[in-house]
């Protein structure tokens, strides 16, 4: 373990200790994502990802918290949440002084204040303050269900519906 990084990217001058790290690293320039998910479709640059992403709809979280045994899906979602216990908050808002535990929710935040909803839909034009939002909103009128419950024929457009419907089925147990 010398620290050695001998694999360069051409593009962006970024170096890797391996070569197949420089290769997926690649993919950020071109674009590929040879992963795809067979449940719906989306692609990711590695197979990591599309692990992490399958856990979206089998419900898996093998990751839990020791304070609470709350369990999550992947381990950046615990440390996230691990913040609760600790009451880290380090991200303030400087507009209204509210703290935040990480910058996505600050960011997120910030469009209370300024209400801007840059992402509109085609079919209906109502706005939507992040691009995903809007994704979510689409599925609705394609009547897209990709997250489909394995314990009853229910199926939702979007992971938070289906892991709010799991409750019912865990309190059934």
């Amino acid at each position: 373990h010398t620290g050695e990084r001998p694999y360069r990217c051409e593009e962006c001058g970024k170096s890797f200790r391996h070569r197949s790290t420089l290769t997926i690293h690649h993919r950020v320039h071109s674009g590929e994502r040879p992963y795809k998910c067979p449940e719906c479709h989306k692609s990711f640059k590695n197979s990591s990802e599309l692990v992490r992403h399958g856990r979206i709809h089998t419900s898996e979280r093998p990751y839990d918290c020791s304070q609470c045994g709350r369990r999550f899906g992947d381990t950046s979602q615990l440390v996230r949440h691990w913040r609760i216990h600790t009451g880290e908050h380090n991200h303030p808002n400087p507009t209204c002084g509210k703290s935040f535990s990480n910058r996505p929710r600050l960011t997120n935040h910030r469009l209370v204040h300024t209400g801007e909803k840059d992402y509109h839909c085609p079919d209906c034009g109502r706005g939507f303050n992040r691009r995903s939002n809007l994704l979510v909103h689409q599925r609705s009128h394609l009547e897209q269900k990709p997250f489909i419950c394995l314990d009853c024929p229910k199926s939702f457009t979007c992971s938070n519906q289906l892991i709010q419907h799991r409750q019912i089925h865990s309190e059934e147990k």
